[in-house]
């Protein structure tokens, strides 16, 4: 396989749209063209991932977060993150990070911590905005059926748990052809009427591309009419953080015991216990003080996160339990889930999940 292909497969599970802006992800360093002798998984890309990427024969590190996130203006090996580039250029090793479109994915981060505390029922927190979009085109009628089954192919028409879906109206359109004009129907210099079906279609604005290319490599027209606008519809699927339910109700003791315990952590901030049972549970893996008035919207009764800050406890406000069970704690099985994911979907290949301790907090 060579690294696009690579690449193509995990854009299947967090599509690079879907980052954030402020993010950087994707290919940071390499040639995507390159041939891939192995692939290795971390959670951060540090100079000992990338002597044990060698030792292993991967090429090519496929990272959560990326190393290079501030622009880089010199590459001198003045710090951590110039040396790490130099030596991956040195052994030609390509570097991916997925960071925020994994943590958009609905099987991304969120939904692994969902998994291991055992949360069912999950929803997004915060479903992200401008995500739908659709499309309109005008088609001869005779062609409409056709057209739309390339579309629904390129991956158009998915609302929930059901595809194919289309709006399609009737009607009448005209237009003139000048002299350098190659018309399917009609003549040059002449207003053709032509029966028309208009096609409004919806999609996600990860396939954009490809239904784009879907629509002019298969319209009739020489000239395609279509316009495409972004919906204010809220997709359910696509977002920060989830929520969801515990098989059984537990006291906040019992909680903060089971969080431990399954989230490997030596220690808990939290706000203030409330003396109520914990059913329903909110999580964002990484610095999610941003969802904590999400969490209380949805009547969460704890909410799992990192990086609070001293008066960000103060939001709780009596409503809720916030918990702080660090950074790395909250994102550590995330490269278990790429891992499992990859071998899925290229078993023959060699995927390694790296032994690099790559935490940076230690606790005494």
């Amino acid at each position: 396989m060579i690294v696009k292909e690579v690449i193509g497969i995990l854009e299947e599970l967090a599509p690079l749209a879907y980052a954030e802006d402020f993010d950087n992800v994707g290919l940071l360093v390499g040639d995507q063209q390159n041939e891939v002798s192995g692939i290795l998984v971390t959670l951060d890309t540090l100079e000992n991932v990338v002597d044990e990427a060698i030792a292993t024969n991967c090429n090519l590190i496929v990272s959560f977060h990326p190393i290079i996130f501030g622009g880089l203006k010199k590459i001198t090996g003045a710090n951590y993150v110039q040396r790490i580039v130099i030596k991956a250029i040195q052994h030609n090793i390509s570097i991916y990070s997925m960071h925020t479109a994994l943590d958009n994915s609905n099987q991304g981060v969120n939904a692994k911590i969902c998994e291991v505390l055992g949360v069912a029922n999950t929803k997004i927190l915060i479903p992200q905005k401008g995500t739908i979009k659709k499309l309109s085109t005008y088609v001869p009628k005779n062609d409409a059926n056709q057209l739309k089954s390339h579309l629904y192919e390129a991956g158009a028409g998915n609302i929930g748990n059901y595809s194919n879906c289309s709006f399609t109206v009737e009607g009448t359109g005209s237009y003139k052809a000048n002299e350098k004009a190659n018309p399917v129907k009609g003549e040059i210099g002449t207003t053709h009427f032509e029966e028309e079906t208009k096609i409004s279609i919806t999609f996600e604005k990860a396939a954009e591309k490809n239904v784009i290319k879907a629509l002019l490599e298969n319209h009739p027209y020489e000239e395609v009419a279509y316009e495409v606008i972004t919906l204010e519809n809220t997709n359910q699927n696509i977002g920060m953080g989830m929520y969801g339910i515990l098989a059984n109700p537990m006291t906040e003791h019992e909680f903060m015991e089971f969080l431990k315990e399954k989230m490997d952590v030596k220690c808990v901030r939290h706000s203030n216990l409330l003396g109520k049972p914990i059913k329903t549970v909110a999580v964002l893996g990484g610095s999610g003080s941003f969802a904590i008035g999400a969490a209380k919207a949805v009547n969460a009764d704890v909410f799992i996160t990192a990086d609070l800050k001293y008066h960000q406890f103060y939001e709780a406000e009596g409503k809720i339990l916030l918990t702080d069970i660090g950074h790395y704690e909250t994102e550590q099985f995330t490269k278990n889930l790429l891992v499992d994911y990859l071998t899925k979907k290229i078993p023959n290949f060699a995927v390694r999940l790296s032994e690099s301790k790559t935490n940076p907090i230690k606790y005494f």
